[in-house]
């Protein structure tokens, strides 16, 4: 731990770009270790906590309540959350790394890899971030529109997004209602057709990415059967090696409720999601929309750990009205910083960020933004505390110049409205109160503007 400041010591003012779990942990390591710091939260939108509000599925409360520790952290002193403030934008990176001592990137990873095959821009096809922002009621998707009219829905991907897609598709609508799903999205999967989804993936069910918990959901949702051919279940060499290998427990899971699915079959089942393996896309077909895609059987080869999918020249076509793409993220870069956009993150050395690979004074990272996006909510602890560890060393070896912090950018702020934690603990409120009636857990605005209105911010 560092000394708080001595007497006649200026104050150490932080500045975190995004308000989602790494910013949250960031701060919560700042303000524990370096006492009297002043730590000033950032994010372009009205409200916090980031893909725990705007992309954990509806139906997954119990991964919500990390948001506690997240309010838990945003009343501690020195801490200020500041929402509605778009830092590359409204604020440059410059103009905070003149006003704070210490500035965090940590805005996450929101752009989705693209699958790079003719037919993707079809009407019809989707990232997996559209529809998550969309029935969670992230503003940035709510003029996104889905043709759900169709029978047949292809999902490109087989890690827990991919999950939750299929899973929000297959599920009965009237098992969602008392959920934090948006009445734009309940009225929407009310009148849906959708009877079968196909979830496709590259390699086989030994690299499956899925959770054990989140597949064997799919296997549990009423009126719906998970379908898995038992010929796809035959393994090869050195696929049998990677679930022989002792730290792979999770594969192994995977790989007995596959066994289930398949031996278990579909009869009756009012829905489908049936499982592809070793099936690369090829590309998608239609006139002005989706109609159908097609998939090369794919043959793994290489070592244990380290096989590729190499397409063949037998293909498979599938009729389908809707596809989404669920391949992995990447970051995007902000004005300023420097960019790897090859692997879609801002270079850096245990979190400080550099430039021709040199460290830049006061500035650093954290979250997926840092690493890519790889681990679930609770690693993105471990990676702030290893930058916050990286800023500690950096101020320890000099004393600081006096820096005004928030009130440095007051010049930038004079037309925008910034939404505070106290205005958004009004908003909170107001979504409560909008859901109660519905006997939902919220509400929620969808607007900005409507978000602001509720935080009561002038």
């Amino acid at each position: 731990m560092i000394a708080g400041p001595t007497e006649g010591a200026p104050d150490l003012h932080a500045a975190i770009v995004g308000a989602g779990p790494s910013g949250f942990y960031a701060a919560e390591a700042l303000l524990r270790k370096s006492p009297g710091i002043r730590v000033d939260l950032f994010d372009r939108l009205p409200t916090p906590f980031g893909l725990v509000r705007g992309g954990v599925a509806p139906d997954h409360p119990k991964i919500k309540q990390v948001a506690l520790t997240y309010d838990k952290i945003a009343r501690s002193p020195g801490f200020a959350f500041r929402g509605n403030v778009e830092i590359g934008c409204t604020v440059t990176v410059q103009d905070l790394t003149r006003a704070y001592h210490i500035v965090v990137l940590a805005y996450g990873a929101s752009a989705d890899r693209a699958l790079r095959i003719p037919g993707e821009q079809l009407s019809g096809s989707h990232t997996a971030t559209e529809f998550v922002g969309w029935y969670n009621g992230q503003p940035d998707f709510q003029n996104a529109a889905f043709d759900l009219s169709g029978e047949c829905a292809v999902i490109i991907g087989q890690g827990n997004v991919a999950a939750d897609l299929a899973r929000m598709l297959a599920t009965p609508v009237d098992d969602l209602r008392r959920t934090d799903i948006t009445e734009q999205a309940l009225d929407a999967l009310s009148a849906s057709r959708v009877r079968e989804i196909h979830v496709i993936g590259r390699r086989g069910p030994a690299q499956a990415k899925f959770t054990s918990v989140e597949l064997n959901e799919l296997g549990r949702i009423r009126n719906c059967a998970a379908v898995v051919s038992a010929c796809d279940l035959e393994l090869n060499a050195a696929s049998a090696a990677e679930l022989a290998d002792r730290h792979a427990d999770e594969s192994r899971k995977n790989f007995e409720i596959f066994r289930t699915f398949a031996a278990t079959g579909a009869r009756g089942a009012h829905r489908r999601i049936i499982f592809h393996f070793c099936k690369t896309p090829v590309r998608i077909s239609g006139v002005e929309k989706v109609e159908r895609i097609t998939l090369a059987h794919s043959e793994l080869q290489g070592a244990p750990f380290a096989q590729r999918a190499l397409p063949t020249s037998m293909h498979l076509e599938l009729a389908c009205q809707l596809a989404f793409r669920s391949v992995g993220y990447r970051g995007r870069p902000i004005p300023g910083v420097d960019f790897d956009g090859e692997n879609g993150v801002i270079p850096n050395r245990r979190g400080r960020c550099l430039l021709h690979g040199e460290p830049v004074p006061g500035l650093y990272v954290t979250g997926w933004i840092k690493r890519g996006p790889t681990g679930i909510i609770g690693t993105n602890r471990a990676d702030s505390v290893e930058t916050v560890q990286s800023i500690l060393e950096d101020v320890a070896r000099g004393p600081a110049v006096s820096k005004p912090g928030f009130a440095g950018l007051e010049a930038e702020l004079a037309a925008c409205k910034v939404v505070g934690y106290a205005d958004w603990q009004r908003i909170d409120a107001a979504e409560r109160a909008r859901g109660e009636p519905n006997g939902k857990p919220r509400e929620k605005f969808t607007a900005v503007c409507d978000l602001i209105t509720a935080a009561g911010s002038t």
